[in-house]
């Protein structure tokens, strides 16, 4: 990948992702091909902070209706980042 922008896609801001943003983790998502520590690497660049650890989940496509179509959600993969003690992350 070249550019740290083209790994971390957006932030995760969900009422579970607001309650853990008090402890320290903040959730975003990533490219499909992305693994742990590039993505330690460009949160740590992007928003200049000390990254502790990165958990990594992928989330399958669901299956959705509307009407008499069906189809499925589009994958994703999201990665919970807990930042060092003092660090923070301001999305405003």
């Amino acid at each position: 990948m070249n550019n740290y922008r083209d790994i971390i896609l957006a932030p995760v801001i969900t009422e579970k992702t607001a309650y853990a943003e008090s402890e320290g983790k903040y959730a975003f998502k990533v490219a499909l091909d992305a693994n742990k520590t590039q993505v330690k690497q460009a949160v740590e660049k992007i928003f200049n902070v000390k990254v502790k650890k990165v958990n990594i989940v992928n989330s399958h496509p669901k299956k959705k209706r509307v009407g008499r179509y069906t189809g499925m959600t589009n994958k994703y993969k999201k990665a919970i980042v807990t930042l060092a003690e003092g660090n923070t992350i301001s999305f405003d």
